[in-house]
């Protein structure tokens, strides 16, 4: 015999200003093109390297603006989990391009150690202090939005992403002065190669938790084995088997188990109580709301064809 319960939970996305978001992603990607077209006019591999860095912080804003959108249209028949999981799917796609753009900038940096490049330190200077100007313009919108509607995940991700923008820029305008002052190219290759190692953590970050939600992997934070005990804690359980959490997408695990009961609790009215007192620790405890739970009585078990795990 089995009981299954849900609590009837809201599992979109906090609510974020999408106005915000979409300008913050606009004033990011115009400024990536001028940067793109500012290294290919100097040879600076830094502005590159710095449009690599918030291409990084583009594809953030994106995932954010996504969450905000498309996770909103609602389950149906054939999705029942609605479009939770889009994103998890471009998470893992930038996160690989991410990995390219990363990879190009740290050889070629290194190359440029030993070989360095002409540069335009006038052009670098420009295209630096507009990079500097449009995230100090991502900045205050995030701002204004954060004192009219609050802060949520969303917009403190997507500020913590413009001001490590702002910190490239700055590096960028470094460089540039280094080698208008004294001429040394190299110095652009140096933080090339710190923006580029800027990129990498985040983005393998990104990749690995989008390939550990794609694997159905234990959420990071879960421990299973302080579930169990919790679980075999309840009065009434005897056993905790077929114990699985995964994650459906950012913010949202889930967990199912079977619970071995006495038998008693399937004619004096237990299960109820044992059902929210089992979910009330999921989600208390663990912060898991939307969970799945199979009560057997404890003569049954034996009859179970599967191996518990």
């Amino acid at each position: 015999m089995s009981e299954a319960h849900g609590h009837g939970h809201d599992h979109s996305p906090a609510g974020a200003p999408k106005g915000v978001l979409a300008g913050v992603l606009g004033v990011t990607l115009t400024v990536l093109i001028a940067e793109v077209a500012g290294a290919l006019w100097s040879g600076s591999l830094a502005l590159l390297a710095d449009a690599g860095h918030m291409l990084t912080d583009a594809a953030g804003l994106s995932l954010a603006l996504f969450a905000a959108v498309l996770m909103q249209r609602p389950p149906n028949d054939r999705l029942t989990w609605g479009y939770r999981r889009a994103e998890i799917l471009a998470a893992a796609a930038q996160a690989a391009v991410l990995l390219a753009v990363a990879t190009y900038i740290l050889v070629e940096a290194i190359r440029r150690l030993f070989d360095p490049s002409e540069i335009e330190s006038g052009v670098m200077i420009v295209f630096g202090i507009v990079g500097l100007l449009g995230n100090a313009v991502g900045i205050a919108l995030l701002a204004r939005a954060r004192r009219t509607h609050g802060e949520n995940l969303n917009t403190r991700a997507a500020m913590l992403e413009v001001i490590n923008d702002a910190l490239g820029s700055v590096a960028v305008l470094v460089a540039a002065a280094v080698i208008a002052l004294t001429g040394w190219e190299r110095a652009d290759a140096l933080v090339s190669l710190v923006i580029g190692t800027l990129i990498v953590p985040r983005t393998w970050r990104i990749l690995r938790q989008a390939v550990n939600i794609l694997l159905e992997a234990t959420p990071s934070d879960l421990d299973m084995a302080e579930v169990r005990r919790h679980l075999l804690e309840l009065p009434h359980v005897r056993a905790v088997h077929d114990l699985h959490a995964s994650t459906v997408g950012t913010g949202l695990p889930v967990l199912t188990v079977h619970l071995v009961v006495d038998d008693d609790c399937f004619h004096d009215g237990h299960l109820m109580t044992l059902l929210d007192e089992a979910q009330d620790a999921l989600a208390g405890t663990f912060d898991v709301e939307h969970s799945t739970i199979q009560f057997e009585a404890a003569s049954h078990s034996a009859h179970e064809p599967h191996a518990h795990a």
